[in-house]
């Protein structure tokens, strides 16, 4: 059985964009104002083209690229299922324990997950625990590494965003003061001079920097699943129960257990004292 891992439209991503913009957009037409007052082709090519440009430059290629990738991602939710993912460990623990490890090469080829079927032919293949904690906790340190890379390249353009946008505002004025005998015209060239820095300060606000938030948010749920993979897999390795390996797996989908744990956990010093305060 392999674990599901479905591909649907991320709604908190769709909507959030919509409700961002839309906000916007209608608390114009609120104002009486009028889509046309902010529809300025030359401040979008302005404001994109060189946001655009300063973050090719200042991003490797390899990084750039993939994060354009991870763009579609980030409206499309594509995570697994925990507790399928724990059903087929569990499925694989037992048949190894009553079977052995060697028994699950065939079914193991069949995993559609890259990360779960390398851990697992590599347990099959009779890798040393150790060694194959260290190669798989290597590879997660890796792909959060590759996130955290692309992640980087739609805050740097967010950053960027604004200040091109204040570039092509002045840029607007400039063309402004040579119409300074026209009044009407001047009041009208300002008001569209300033529509660029609109578009810098809202295009990294209400879409660079949200982007950049949610790769990291979705990087971070990657790597949860992949520590309970890998859990598993050690667990089977290791030739627990399967009840005891279920056990320690659905602590991955209750919160962050660790903190809890530590928060619970008396100082040593205090440890200490209670123990002295009992043999007296």
């Amino acid at each position: 059985m392999a674990a599901k891992r479905g591909t649907k439209p991320d709604l908190a991503s769709v909507l959030g964009v919509l409700v961002a913009f839309g906000a916007i957009i209608g608390g114009l037409l609120l104002e009486g104002g009028k889509l046309s007052d902010i529809s300025q082709v030359t401040a979008a090519i302005i404001v994109l083209g060189g946001t655009l440009g300063a973050t090719m430059l200042n991003s490797p290629v390899a990084a750039f690229r993939e994060a354009f990738k991870r763009l579609f991602h980030v409206f499309t939710d594509r995570t697994h299922s925990p507790n399928a993912v724990i059903d087929q460990i569990i499925e694989f623990a037992s048949k190894a324990r009553k079977s052995g490890i060697v028994s699950l090469e065939e079914e193991v080829m069949a995993i559609p997950d890259h990360f779960l079927r390398k851990a697992l032919i590599l347990a099959v293949d009779g890798t040393d625990l150790q060694e194959l904690r260290k190669m798989m906790e290597l590879e997660i340190e890796l792909d959060e590494h590759r996130a955290e890379a692309e992640s980087r390249v739609f805050e740097q353009a967010g950053g960027y965003a604004p200040t091109v946008g204040i570039i092509g505002a002045v840029m607007g004025l400039i063309q402004v003061m040579k119409n300074l005998a026209n009044i009407e015209e001047v009041g009208h060239g300002i008001a569209v001079s300033f529509v660029a820095t609109v578009y810098g300060v809202g295009i990294a606000n209400l879409f660079f920097l949200p982007v950049a938030g949610k790769i990291k948010a979705r990087a971070q749920e990657e790597i949860k699943m992949k520590e309970l993979m890998l859990e598993g897999v050690c667990g089977i390795v290791e030739g627990l129960n399967p009840k005891l390996i279920r056990s320690k797996l659905e602590a991955y989908t209750h919160g962050d257990v660790d903190t809890k744990q530590k928060q619970a956990r008396p100082p040593k010093e205090v440890e200490r004292n209670v123990s002295q305060a009992a043999s007296r």
